[in-house]
Protein backbone atom coordinates (compact mmCIF):
# COMPACT_ATOMS: atom_id res chain seq x y z
CA UNK A 1 0.00 0.00 0.00
CA UNK A 2 1.43 3.72 -0.72
CA UNK A 3 2.06 5.88 2.34
CA UNK A 4 1.95 9.69 0.97
CA UNK A 5 5.29 11.38 1.74
CA UNK A 6 5.52 12.63 5.04
CA UNK A 7 6.86 16.02 3.94
CA UNK A 8 3.43 16.83 1.95
CA UNK A 9 1.50 16.46 5.34
CA UNK A 10 3.78 17.11 8.41
CA UNK A 11 3.96 21.07 7.91
CA UNK A 12 2.79 24.26 9.89
CA UNK A 13 -0.73 25.48 9.97
CA UNK A 14 -1.60 28.03 7.66
CA UNK A 15 -1.13 30.93 9.96
CA UNK A 16 2.05 29.86 11.77
CA UNK A 17 4.68 30.92 8.90
CA UNK A 18 3.84 33.98 10.00
CA UNK A 19 4.32 34.18 13.68
CA UNK A 20 6.68 36.30 15.19
CA UNK A 21 7.87 36.54 18.82
CA UNK A 22 6.40 39.52 20.42
CA UNK A 23 8.57 42.49 20.02
CA UNK A 24 7.73 43.36 23.81
CA UNK A 25 8.81 39.32 24.73
CA UNK A 26 11.85 39.65 21.97
CA UNK A 27 13.08 42.92 24.33
CA UNK A 28 11.95 41.21 27.75
CA UNK A 29 14.68 38.30 26.76
CA UNK A 30 17.75 40.57 25.85
CA UNK A 31 17.28 42.35 28.72
CA UNK A 32 17.49 39.43 31.40
CA UNK A 33 20.83 38.34 28.76
CA UNK A 34 22.05 41.58 30.24
CA UNK A 35 21.07 41.99 33.26
CA UNK A 36 18.90 45.28 32.41
CA UNK A 37 15.88 46.86 33.63
CA UNK A 38 13.03 46.22 31.81
CA UNK A 39 10.62 48.88 30.37
CA UNK A 40 9.68 47.23 28.01
CA UNK A 41 7.03 44.35 29.71
CA UNK A 42 3.59 45.34 31.60
CA UNK A 43 5.12 43.36 34.27
CA UNK A 44 4.32 45.32 37.34
CA UNK A 45 6.68 44.15 39.43
CA UNK A 46 5.08 46.66 42.48
CA UNK A 47 4.08 45.27 46.29
CA UNK A 48 1.17 43.11 46.09
CA UNK A 49 -1.68 43.92 48.80
CA UNK A 50 -0.77 42.24 52.07
CA UNK A 51 -4.70 40.90 52.00
CA UNK A 52 -4.07 39.73 48.71
CA UNK A 53 -0.80 37.86 49.10
CA UNK A 54 -1.90 36.59 52.52
CA UNK A 55 -5.40 34.85 51.45
CA UNK A 56 -3.82 33.50 48.72
CA UNK A 57 -1.35 31.32 50.87
CA UNK A 58 -3.96 30.78 53.43
CA UNK A 59 -6.26 29.28 50.21
CA UNK A 60 -3.16 26.98 49.19
CA UNK A 61 -3.15 25.54 53.10
CA UNK A 62 -6.92 25.43 53.27
CA UNK A 63 -7.00 23.14 50.20
CA UNK A 64 -8.01 25.13 47.64
CA UNK A 65 -6.34 23.53 44.65
CA UNK A 66 -8.63 21.62 42.43
CA UNK A 67 -10.63 22.35 39.79
CA UNK A 68 -13.42 25.46 40.38
CA UNK A 69 -17.34 25.80 38.33
CA UNK A 70 -15.85 26.88 35.13
CA UNK A 71 -16.84 30.11 35.47
CA UNK A 72 -14.72 30.53 39.07
CA UNK A 73 -16.02 30.47 42.52
CA UNK A 74 -19.15 31.90 43.97
CA UNK A 75 -17.01 34.60 46.34
CA UNK A 76 -15.18 35.92 43.62
CA UNK A 77 -17.88 36.27 41.23
CA UNK A 78 -19.97 37.97 44.05
CA UNK A 79 -17.25 40.52 44.42
CA UNK A 80 -17.23 41.39 41.33
CA UNK A 81 -20.56 41.88 40.98
CA UNK A 82 -20.52 44.44 44.23
CA UNK A 83 -17.53 46.23 42.43
CA UNK A 84 -18.69 46.45 38.95
CA UNK A 85 -22.38 47.59 40.50
CA UNK A 86 -20.30 49.85 43.71
CA UNK A 87 -17.59 51.42 40.70
CA UNK A 88 -19.62 52.06 37.55
CA UNK A 89 -23.79 50.94 38.81
CA UNK A 90 -23.81 48.08 36.25
CA UNK A 91 -26.10 45.14 37.83
CA UNK A 92 -24.50 42.06 36.75
CA UNK A 93 -26.01 38.84 38.01
CA UNK A 94 -23.03 36.35 39.38
CA UNK A 95 -24.72 33.00 38.35
CA UNK A 96 -24.73 34.09 34.45
CA UNK A 97 -23.09 37.42 33.67
CA UNK A 98 -19.55 37.25 35.36
CA UNK A 99 -16.72 34.77 34.34
CA UNK A 100 -13.23 34.46 36.14
CA UNK A 101 -11.14 33.89 33.24
CA UNK A 102 -7.52 32.85 32.80
CA UNK A 103 -6.29 37.11 32.72
CA UNK A 104 -8.15 39.58 30.73
CA UNK A 105 -6.46 37.54 27.44
CA UNK A 106 -8.25 34.46 28.50
CA UNK A 107 -11.36 36.13 28.42
CA UNK A 108 -10.83 38.25 24.95
CA UNK A 109 -9.90 34.35 23.60
CA UNK A 110 -13.41 32.97 25.23
CA UNK A 111 -15.51 35.63 23.71
CA UNK A 112 -13.82 36.06 20.21
CA UNK A 113 -14.72 32.17 19.99
CA UNK A 114 -18.11 32.79 21.21
CA UNK A 115 -19.10 35.72 19.42
CA UNK A 116 -17.07 35.99 15.98
CA UNK A 117 -16.34 33.85 12.75
CA UNK A 118 -13.56 32.96 10.71
CA UNK A 119 -13.58 36.27 8.25
CA UNK A 120 -15.78 38.71 10.54
CA UNK A 121 -14.28 41.97 10.87
CA UNK A 122 -13.35 44.03 14.01
CA UNK A 123 -12.28 47.25 14.44
CA UNK A 124 -9.40 47.93 16.24
CA UNK A 125 -7.95 51.61 17.03
CA UNK A 126 -4.31 52.36 16.33
CA UNK A 127 -1.85 52.35 18.42
CA UNK A 128 -3.50 49.32 19.52
CA UNK A 129 -2.32 46.32 21.52
CA UNK A 130 -0.55 43.37 19.75
CA UNK A 131 -2.30 40.97 21.79
CA UNK A 132 -5.54 42.00 20.58
CA UNK A 133 -4.73 41.65 17.16
CA UNK A 134 -2.97 38.52 17.39
CA UNK A 135 -6.12 37.03 19.72
CA UNK A 136 -8.06 38.02 16.81
CA UNK A 137 -6.21 37.03 13.83
CA UNK A 138 -5.07 33.55 15.28
CA UNK A 139 -8.92 32.53 14.89
CA UNK A 140 -9.46 33.97 11.57
CA UNK A 141 -10.74 36.78 12.42
CA UNK A 142 -9.83 40.59 10.21
CA UNK A 143 -8.62 43.16 12.10
CA UNK A 144 -9.52 46.45 10.66
CA UNK A 145 -6.81 49.06 12.35
CA UNK A 146 -8.34 52.37 12.28
CA UNK A 147 -5.62 55.02 13.38
CA UNK A 148 -6.37 57.65 16.51
CA UNK A 149 -5.84 61.41 15.82
CA UNK A 150 -1.93 62.81 16.51
CA UNK A 151 -0.62 64.07 18.53
CA UNK A 152 -3.38 63.11 21.35
CA UNK A 153 -5.01 59.67 19.86
CA UNK A 154 -8.15 61.77 19.44
CA UNK A 155 -11.31 59.48 18.16
CA UNK A 156 -11.13 60.41 14.27
CA UNK A 157 -15.52 60.06 13.72
CA UNK A 158 -14.84 60.08 9.93
CA UNK A 159 -12.05 56.98 10.25
CA UNK A 160 -14.44 54.99 12.26
CA UNK A 161 -17.58 55.61 10.65
CA UNK A 162 -15.55 54.38 7.25
CA UNK A 163 -14.15 51.47 8.65
CA UNK A 164 -17.93 49.46 9.19
CA UNK A 165 -18.19 47.93 6.17
CA UNK A 166 -21.37 45.18 6.28
CA UNK A 167 -18.76 42.45 7.14
CA UNK A 168 -17.82 44.39 10.55
CA UNK A 169 -19.36 42.36 13.70
CA UNK A 170 -17.55 44.12 16.61
CA UNK A 171 -15.40 47.05 18.21
CA UNK A 172 -12.60 46.50 20.05
CA UNK A 173 -11.73 49.18 22.92
CA UNK A 174 -8.99 49.72 25.16
CA UNK A 175 -9.31 52.07 28.09
CA UNK A 176 -7.32 53.24 29.39
CA UNK A 177 -4.79 52.30 26.41
CA UNK A 178 -2.07 50.60 25.91
CA UNK A 179 0.57 51.69 24.70
CA UNK A 180 -0.82 55.00 24.19
CA UNK A 181 -2.09 55.77 27.75
CA UNK A 182 -5.01 57.16 26.01
CA UNK A 183 -8.46 57.16 28.11
CA UNK A 184 -11.31 57.73 26.05
CA UNK A 185 -13.81 60.41 26.81
CA UNK A 186 -17.13 60.57 27.23
CA UNK A 187 -17.72 62.57 24.20
CA UNK A 188 -16.40 59.86 22.05
CA UNK A 189 -17.62 57.18 23.58
CA UNK A 190 -20.90 58.24 23.23
CA UNK A 191 -19.98 58.19 19.45
CA UNK A 192 -18.63 54.26 19.61
CA UNK A 193 -21.96 53.84 20.73
CA UNK A 194 -24.39 55.13 18.55
CA UNK A 195 -22.02 53.45 16.03
CA UNK A 196 -22.27 50.41 17.32
CA UNK A 197 -26.17 50.87 17.87
CA UNK A 198 -26.80 52.03 14.11
CA UNK A 199 -24.88 49.00 12.72
CA UNK A 200 -25.84 46.44 15.33
CA UNK A 201 -22.38 45.67 16.31
CA UNK A 202 -20.64 44.58 19.75
CA UNK A 203 -18.45 46.10 21.52
CA UNK A 204 -15.54 44.30 23.23
CA UNK A 205 -14.01 46.61 26.02
CA UNK A 206 -10.69 45.66 27.66
CA UNK A 207 -10.80 48.04 30.95
CA UNK A 208 -7.67 46.08 32.49
CA UNK A 209 -6.26 49.43 33.58
CA UNK A 210 -9.45 51.25 35.22
CA UNK A 211 -7.76 52.17 38.14
CA UNK A 212 -4.66 53.66 36.76
CA UNK A 213 -5.91 57.31 35.91
CA UNK A 214 -4.32 61.00 36.23
CA UNK A 215 -4.58 64.36 36.43
CA UNK A 216 -8.55 64.24 37.33
CA UNK A 217 -9.11 61.60 34.32
CA UNK A 218 -11.95 59.59 34.52
CA UNK A 219 -12.40 55.66 33.31
CA UNK A 220 -15.62 55.34 31.94
CA UNK A 221 -17.28 51.60 30.71
CA UNK A 222 -19.06 52.29 27.70
CA UNK A 223 -21.53 49.27 29.11
CA UNK A 224 -22.70 52.42 31.28
CA UNK A 225 -24.03 53.87 28.32
CA UNK A 226 -27.61 54.06 27.53
CA UNK A 227 -28.49 50.90 25.31
CA UNK A 228 -24.54 49.13 25.38
CA UNK A 229 -24.77 47.04 28.17
CA UNK A 230 -26.36 44.22 26.14
CA UNK A 231 -24.00 44.80 23.29
CA UNK A 232 -20.78 45.28 25.14
CA UNK A 233 -18.61 42.63 26.30
CA UNK A 234 -16.10 44.16 29.70
CA UNK A 235 -12.37 42.47 30.11
CA UNK A 236 -10.82 43.27 33.19
CA UNK A 237 -8.68 41.74 36.12
CA UNK A 238 -6.44 41.69 38.97
CA UNK A 239 -3.27 41.24 36.92
CA UNK A 240 -2.22 45.25 37.20
CA UNK A 241 -4.33 46.73 40.08
CA UNK A 242 -3.11 43.83 42.68
CA UNK A 243 0.86 43.53 41.05
CA UNK A 244 0.16 39.65 40.05
CA UNK A 245 0.42 39.39 36.54
CA UNK A 246 2.00 36.02 37.00
CA UNK A 247 -1.37 34.64 38.47
CA UNK A 248 -3.27 35.26 35.08
CA UNK A 249 -6.52 36.05 36.90
CA UNK A 250 -9.22 37.98 35.07
CA UNK A 251 -12.97 38.22 34.18
CA UNK A 252 -15.27 38.81 31.99
CA UNK A 253 -18.99 40.87 32.65
CA UNK A 254 -21.56 40.63 30.13
CA UNK A 255 -25.01 39.99 29.11
CA UNK A 256 -26.44 36.73 30.26
CA UNK A 257 -26.78 35.78 26.21
CA UNK A 258 -23.36 35.54 25.52
CA UNK A 259 -21.54 34.59 28.92
CA UNK A 260 -22.50 30.71 28.58
CA UNK A 261 -21.08 30.15 25.56
CA UNK A 262 -17.72 32.09 26.71
CA UNK A 263 -17.82 30.37 29.69
CA UNK A 264 -17.69 27.10 27.62
CA UNK A 265 -14.85 27.83 25.07
CA UNK A 266 -12.90 29.56 28.45
CA UNK A 267 -13.00 25.59 29.82
CA UNK A 268 -11.80 24.10 26.96
CA UNK A 269 -8.79 26.41 26.57
CA UNK A 270 -8.22 26.77 30.42
CA UNK A 271 -10.72 24.10 32.45
CA UNK A 272 -10.76 27.42 35.02
CA UNK A 273 -8.62 29.96 36.45
CA UNK A 274 -6.00 29.12 39.38
CA UNK A 275 -8.34 27.89 42.34
CA UNK A 276 -6.40 29.45 45.14
CA UNK A 277 -5.72 32.92 43.94
CA UNK A 278 -9.66 33.17 43.07
CA UNK A 279 -9.87 33.61 46.84
CA UNK A 280 -6.89 35.93 47.42
CA UNK A 281 -8.51 38.56 44.77
CA UNK A 282 -12.15 37.56 46.39
CA UNK A 283 -10.69 38.78 49.64
CA UNK A 284 -9.04 42.06 47.51
CA UNK A 285 -12.22 42.88 46.98
CA UNK A 286 -13.65 42.42 49.70
CA UNK A 287 -11.29 44.26 52.01
CA UNK A 288 -8.80 46.79 49.92
CA UNK A 289 -10.59 50.34 51.17
CA UNK A 290 -11.41 53.11 48.60
CA UNK A 291 -8.22 55.06 49.58
CA UNK A 292 -5.99 51.94 48.11
CA UNK A 293 -7.44 52.68 44.60
CA UNK A 294 -6.69 55.97 44.89
CA UNK A 295 -3.68 56.06 46.46
CA UNK A 296 -2.47 53.39 43.55
CA UNK A 297 -2.95 56.14 41.20
CA UNK A 298 -1.35 58.93 43.13
CA UNK A 299 1.37 56.52 43.17
CA UNK A 300 1.53 55.73 39.78
CA UNK A 301 1.40 59.36 39.13
CA UNK A 302 4.48 60.27 40.48
CA UNK A 303 6.55 57.20 38.71
CA UNK A 304 4.83 59.00 35.34
CA UNK A 305 6.28 62.39 36.43
CA UNK A 306 9.45 60.99 36.55
CA UNK A 307 9.93 59.11 33.90
CA UNK A 308 8.98 61.78 31.68
CA UNK A 309 11.52 64.21 33.33
CA UNK A 310 14.11 61.23 32.65
CA UNK A 311 12.93 60.79 28.71
CA UNK A 312 13.13 64.96 28.28
CA UNK A 313 16.66 65.09 29.91
CA UNK A 314 17.47 62.46 27.49
CA UNK A 315 16.54 64.13 24.37
CA UNK A 316 13.57 62.08 23.95
CA UNK A 317 9.71 63.42 23.18
CA UNK A 318 7.29 62.10 25.15
CA UNK A 319 3.79 61.79 25.25
CA UNK A 320 1.99 62.50 28.41
CA UNK A 321 -0.66 59.50 29.13
CA UNK A 322 -3.43 60.48 30.56
CA UNK A 323 -4.04 56.60 31.95
CA UNK A 324 -2.22 53.03 31.85
CA UNK A 325 1.85 52.78 32.80
CA UNK A 326 3.36 53.47 29.43
CA UNK A 327 4.84 56.64 27.63
CA UNK A 328 5.51 56.47 24.00
CA UNK A 329 8.21 58.96 23.33
CA UNK A 330 9.78 59.86 19.97
CA UNK A 331 13.31 58.81 19.79
CA UNK A 332 14.59 61.01 16.35
CA UNK A 333 17.90 61.36 18.19
CA UNK A 334 18.48 57.88 18.72
CA UNK A 335 20.44 56.04 15.99
CA UNK A 336 18.64 53.14 13.88
CA UNK A 337 16.43 53.15 10.32
CA UNK A 338 13.65 51.15 12.49
CA UNK A 339 12.26 51.75 16.53
CA UNK A 340 13.70 48.15 16.55
CA UNK A 341 17.14 49.08 16.09
CA UNK A 342 16.35 52.02 18.05
CA UNK A 343 15.32 49.91 21.09
CA UNK A 344 18.48 47.67 20.67
CA UNK A 345 20.64 50.28 20.23
CA UNK A 346 19.51 52.27 23.52
CA UNK A 347 19.58 48.55 25.92
CA UNK A 348 23.23 48.69 24.31
CA UNK A 349 24.06 51.99 25.52
CA UNK A 350 22.29 52.20 29.39
CA UNK A 351 20.83 48.68 29.91
CA UNK A 352 17.16 49.83 29.96
CA UNK A 353 14.86 48.05 27.80
CA UNK A 354 12.02 49.54 25.92
CA UNK A 355 9.73 48.46 23.34
CA UNK A 356 9.89 49.48 19.46
CA UNK A 357 6.81 51.42 18.77
CA UNK A 358 6.52 49.44 15.43
CA UNK A 359 5.20 46.72 17.05
CA UNK A 360 1.63 48.89 18.10
CA UNK A 361 1.19 50.10 14.15
CA UNK A 362 0.84 48.70 11.25
CA UNK A 363 4.12 47.88 8.76
CA UNK A 364 5.20 51.40 8.48
CA UNK A 365 4.26 53.15 11.09
CA UNK A 366 5.36 53.60 14.64
CA UNK A 367 9.21 53.32 14.08
CA UNK A 368 10.15 56.70 15.19
CA UNK A 369 8.48 55.64 18.82
CA UNK A 370 9.54 53.85 22.04
CA UNK A 371 7.39 51.98 24.63
CA UNK A 372 8.19 52.95 27.96
CA UNK A 373 6.68 51.32 31.01
CA UNK A 374 7.05 53.01 34.43
CA UNK A 375 4.89 50.54 36.60
CA UNK A 376 8.03 49.66 38.49
CA UNK A 377 9.53 49.58 42.23
CA UNK A 378 10.76 52.92 42.85
CA UNK A 379 14.40 52.00 43.34
CA UNK A 380 14.56 49.89 40.25
CA UNK A 381 12.91 53.31 38.21
CA UNK A 382 14.60 55.61 39.95
CA UNK A 383 18.05 53.37 38.46
CA UNK A 384 16.45 53.31 34.88
CA UNK A 385 15.97 57.27 35.00
CA UNK A 386 19.72 57.64 36.26
CA UNK A 387 20.72 55.57 33.02
CA UNK A 388 18.69 57.39 30.48
CA UNK A 389 20.22 60.85 31.79
CA UNK A 390 23.31 59.45 30.88
CA UNK A 391 22.49 59.12 26.62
Amino acid sequence: MHIASAASRLTLSQLAPGVLQSEIRAMSVECDRIGGINLAQGICDTPVPAPVLEAAVQAIHDGYNIYTRLDGIARLRNAIAAKQKKDYALDYDPESEILVSSGATGGLHAAAMALLNPGDEVILFEPFYGYHAATLQSLRVKTVLTPLAEPDWTLDTDALRAAITPKTRAILLNTPANPSGKVFTLAELQVIAELAIEHDLFVLCDEIYEYFVYDGARHISPATLPGMRERTIVFSGFSKTFSITGWRLGYVTGDARWLGAMAYFHDLTYVCAPSAFQHAAAAGLEQLPPSFYMQLAADHQSKRQRILSALRDAGFEPGVPAGAYYVLAGANHLPGKTSAEKARHLLTKTGVASVAGSAFFRKGRGENLLRFCFAKRDQELDEACARLRKL
